[in-house]
């Protein structure tokens, strides 16, 4: 990037002048947009904006002043807003159980660059031998055996690590452990989940060979944010696949895992790209 870029999220009740008192913040601190997305949602009355800004002048940009700028806005506007500096990778703490294929590909997709975050520990509940055949690329791996007798002492030290590790986003990448409400509280808006698309319909174990005896027609994922309402947060990104009389539940089983890894992945960077708005039960996903 030529000139350092900073990325301006904003939500607030909409109402005229939210964008020219945005734009002239941004121009009276030296910056310049270089691209912008917007959303009104008639339904709730609020408005929403993702801005990607650069500056062009001479030496490190003005963010205090364009900051200021922003505080006296969000008084006027009643705005919650954030502005980071894309030269800051996010901090990402992955969990996995014993399905390792999302986990696999999200390290796969950060070392080609895809996924511009810095990997701050795998934690999981199985040993690190049950992952002998990943190349974890030195990140410090935490083996954090549960129980149902064990669960808020293991949660307590998930929760250390991430303070410890100053973990901005975490990421259950098929962690097959339902997190206490205290936990999803704790993680609220930065904590993101997958699973299959069959739920609330198929519950429990073995769900693909649920659908094939069913014969379901349609396979899918969702992404989303965790909540206390399980498997019910606010919804990041989906997917499907059609599917016929001929798919075994093994098929359905390995169909299902390449929607997971691409669902996931894809709500892993627009969350870290900050595309991602919550409103409400529902997000505002301004894709690129």
């Amino acid at each position: 990037m030529p000139h350092p870029q900073h990325i301006l999220t904003l939500s607030c009740p909409n109402r005229p002048g939210i964008v020219a008192a945005v734009a002239t913040g941004i121009f009276e601190s030296g910056g310049n947009i270089l691209e912008a997305q917007q959303f009104d949602d008639t339904e709730t009355g609020r408005f929403f904006m993702r801005v990607v800004l650069d500056h062009p002048g001479e030496g490190e940009p003005d963010t205090a002043g364009l900051r200021q700028r922003l505080e006296v806005l969000a008084g006027r506007f009643g705005m919650a807003w954030t502005l980071r500096d894309r030269r800051q990778r996010h901090r990402v703490m992955l969990l996995a159980s014993k399905f390792d294929h999302c986990l696999a590909d999200l390290l796969y997709r950060w070392r080609l660059g895809e996924l511009d975050m810095e990997p701050t520990a795998i934690v999981s509940n199985h040993p690190r031998e049950a992952y002998a055949h990943l190349d974890l690329d030195g990140i410090p791996f935490h083996h954090l055996p549960v129980t149902r007798e064990t669960k808020m002492e293991q949660e307590a030290r998930i929760w250390a690590l991430v303070q410890e590790t100053q973990s901005e986003l975490v990421v259950l990448a098929r962690y097959m452990q339902i997190l206490s409400d205290g936990l999803a509280a704790k993680l609220a808006g930065r904590c993101i989940n997958i699973h299959h698309s069959f739920l609330p319909g198929f519950k429990g174990a073995r769900p693909y060979h649920q659908a094939h005896a069913r014969g379901v027609k349609l396979i899918g994922a969702t992404a989303h944010y965790v909540t206390a309402d399980l498997d019910e947060g606010p919804i990041i990104e989906q997917d499907v696949e059609r599917v016929s009389h001929q798919d075994t539940p093994d098929e359905l089983i390995r169909q299902g895992r390449d929607i997971e890894r691409r669902v996931l992945a894809r709500a892993v960077r627009w969350h870290i790209e900050q595309r991602v708005i919550l409103n409400g039960r529902k997000t505002v996903v301004f894709r690129s």
